[in-house]
C-alpha cells in the first residue's frame, strides 16, 4: 500500500511539472486572453521505482553492520567466530571491492598500530610487539607498520627506567606494593625523573601517586596517568 501511495505522488508531481506554460522565445506575452499560449512539457516524465534489495544485498548489509559493531567494541581479531576481521573477510568473498569491508580492514590495523604505539610509551615492550604482529597479518606490506616498528626499538633504546607491577598486588595496597613504589619514588627523586603510572582503574592510580608522593616529602614529582588493563610505572630519564 506505501508503494502505491508512493507512485501514486510522483505521477502527481510530474504532472504538475508538465502543466507549466513555457512561452516560445520567438513569441511575446500575449495582448489579450483570447490569445493562446504555446504550451509545452519541459520532458517526458520520468518514472523512478526503487528495485527490492536482493538476498545478496540484504546478507552482506547484515554482516557489515556485525562487523562495524564488533569494531566498535575492540573485536578486532578476536573471539575467533566473534570479530570484525572475520566478517569484513566474508563480505570481500562475496563482493571484493566492498568499500566499507575494505575500510573496516583498514581501520582494524591502524587500531592495532595505535595500540601498540600506546604500549611503546609505557614501556610494555612485548605487548607493543604482538600487537604490531596482528597488524602484520591483516597487511604486513602497510607503510604504518614500518614507523611503528621504528618507534618501538627507539623506546627500547631510551635508558628510560620500567616497571612491570603485580596488579593483583598493588589492588589489595599490601606492604610490598607500598615498598615497591617507596623505591621507585626515591629513584625518580635522584634520577630527575618524569614518571608515567599506569593502572587499570583511577581509584589505583591516585593511590600509587600518593603513596610515591608521600615517600618523597618536599620533593615535586612531575608525571602523568593513564588507564591501561595492565600496572606499570616509567621514569622517563632526561635526554639532555
Amino acid at each position: 500500500m506505501n508503494l502505491i501511495r508512493f507512485l501514486v505522488l510522483c505521477l502527481l508531481l510530474v504532472g504538475c511539472e508538465s502543466q507549466q506554460p513555457i512561452p516560445s522565445e520567438s513569441s511575446s506575452i500575449p495582448d489579450s486572453q483570447n490569445e493562446v499560449l504555446d504550451i509545452r512539457p519541459l520532458s517526458k516524465p520520468v518514472l523512478v521505482i526503487p528495485s527490492e534489495p536482493s538476498e545478496m544485498e540484504r546478507l552482506i548489509a547484515d554482516i557489515l553492520f556485525e562487523g562495524l559493531q564488533a569494531l566498535e567494541d575492540d573485536r578486532l581479531l578476536t573471539p575467533l567466530e566473534d570479530n570484525a576481521h572475520s566478517r569484513f573477510q566474508r563480505v570481500l568473498a562475496m563482493d571484493p571491492e566492498n568499500e566499507i569491508a575494505n575500510d573496516g580492514l583498514e581501520r582494524i590495523l591502524m587500531r592495532y598500530v595505535d595500540l601498540s604505539q600506546e604500549a611503546s610509551r609505557r614501556g610494555l615492550f612485548e605487548d607493543a610487539e604482538e600487537l604490531l604482529g596482528r597488524a602484520e597479518f591483516i597487511n604486513e606490506d602497510h607503510p604504518s607498520i614500518n614507523l611503528a616498528w621504528s618507534l618501538l626499538e627507539s623506546e627500547k633504546e631510551s635508558g628510560d627506567l620500567i616497571f612491570s607491577l603485580d596488579t593483583a598486588e598493588f589492588l589489595s595496597r599490601s606492604e610490598i606494593a607500598r615498598s615497591r613504589l617507596n623505591n621507585i619514588a626515591q629513584q625518580a627523586r635522584e634520577l630527575d625523573a618524569f614518571f608515567l603510572i599506569t593502572a587499570p582503574n583511577d581509584d589505583l592510580a591516585r593511590w600509587m601517586y600518593l603513596q610515591m608522593r608521600n615517600a618523597v616529602d618536599g620533593y615535586r614529582l612531575r608525571g602523568n596517568i593513564e588507564l591501561a588493563n595492565q600496572t606499570s610505572i616509567r621514569l622517563r630519564l632526561s635526554r639532555e
